[in-house]
């Protein structure tokens, strides 16, 4: 399905609250309600939006210790090292990356003693070749 750039601005405004009505929406979007409303229930539909979800707190989540985990993975190993991570919910999300690292995990936990844990357990994984992790200062934005 293609997009067009009013599909991909009622993307962007999802993403940044999934809960705002439609009418704020077509507000900011400057269409009318209506036109929103068909729009969003096309997108779901296609599969464009294949769910909702929470969004906690900045406050909340700015008390808590973020990292960026590259890892390079031994040759044929991914799909057991990605299941391994996927059933470790302190990784946020996990993609899959050109250069001379394979994956970025960003993991979220409430410590560093307890990050500290996780890439132990996450070096520890059968397939897991090495890792280099950085702490992330602040987020700027996020959608």
């Amino acid at each position: 399905m293609r997009l067009t750039p009013a599909d991909e601005a009622l993307l962007s405004l999802l993403r940044e609250d999934a809960r705002a009505s439609t009418a704020q929406i077509a507000r900011r979007l400057g269409l009318s309600r209506t036109t929103v409303q068909s729009r969003i229930e096309r997108l779901q539909r296609s599969g464009v939006i294949a769910g909702y979800t929470v969004r906690v707190a900045d406050d909340f989540e700015r008390d808590r210790i973020r990292a960026l985990i590259l890892l390079t993975v031994l040759p044929k190993q991914m799909p057991a090292v990605v299941a391994a991570l996927r059933a470790m919910p302190e990784v946020r999300s996990l993609q899959s990356v050109s250069g001379p690292w394979d994956l970025v995990a960003v993991a979220v936990v409430p410590t560093i003693g307890e990050m500290d844990e996780l890439t132990d357990r996450i070096g520890a994984v059968p397939g897991v070749e090495r890792t280099t992790s950085s702490l992330v200062l602040s987020t700027k934005f996020e959608r």
